[in-house]
Order: C-alpha cells, then sequence, then structure tokens
C-alpha cells in the first residue's frame, strides 16, 4: 500500500519539521559532506572558471557568508552559499 504526502511550494516549513537557522554552526560544518553554491541570475554571464574560483573563495570562510544554510543528508549536511554582493566584495571580486 502506499502513501501520499502532500507537496508544499512554500517558504513555511513543514508541520513537525524544524527548519535549520540560516547561520553558521560549528557543529553541522564539522558533519560537512558536500558543498553547492547558488548564484543568481544576475551573474549567469560569470564563466565556469571565474565562478569555481569565487565559490572556493565563500566555502573557505562560511562563518562570513551572508545567506548560508545546512541541508540536512543521511551521511551529514551540505553547506549552500547563495551568492551576493557583500559576499563578491568580502572576497574582493566585483560583478
Amino acid at each position: 500500500m502506499y502513501t501520499l504526502v502532500p507537496v508544499f511550494d512554500s517558504d513555511q516549513p513543514l508541520p513537525g519539521f524544524n527548519r535549520m537557522a540560516k547561520a553558521f554552526d560549528p557543529y553541522r560544518e564539522a558533519l560537512v559532506v558536500e558543498q553547492h553554491t547558488l548564484w543568481p541570475d544576475d551573474y549567469a554571464d560569470w564563466s565556469a572558471a571565474d565562478r569555481a574560483r569565487v565559490e572556493i573563495l565563500l566555502h573557505a570562510s562560511p562563518t562570513e557568508a551572508a545567506d548560508l544554510e545546512y541541508v540536512r543528508q543521511h551521511t551529514g549536511f551540505a553547506r549552500v552559499i547563495t551568492v551576493t554582493p557583500a559576499d563578491l566584495e568580502r572576497v574582493s571580486v566585483s560583478s
């Protein structure tokens, strides 16, 4: 027998689930097994090499990231940084 589970398209947390804070967490950081970087459409014209260089700099100091989130996975957490103009200024990269 199958059970259907509704999927909500919203930023609101699902009932019964805790949403993780968008701040640096040393406990979760110690369990990071993947790193992801989300790029806004404003930077779509950047080359893959430029993006890779910035991603390395951003993930080297996650404590300073303006928009940081941890996503629970089976084996630990994924660190997700969404690129902001403040982050680019911090790592001395201009658009």
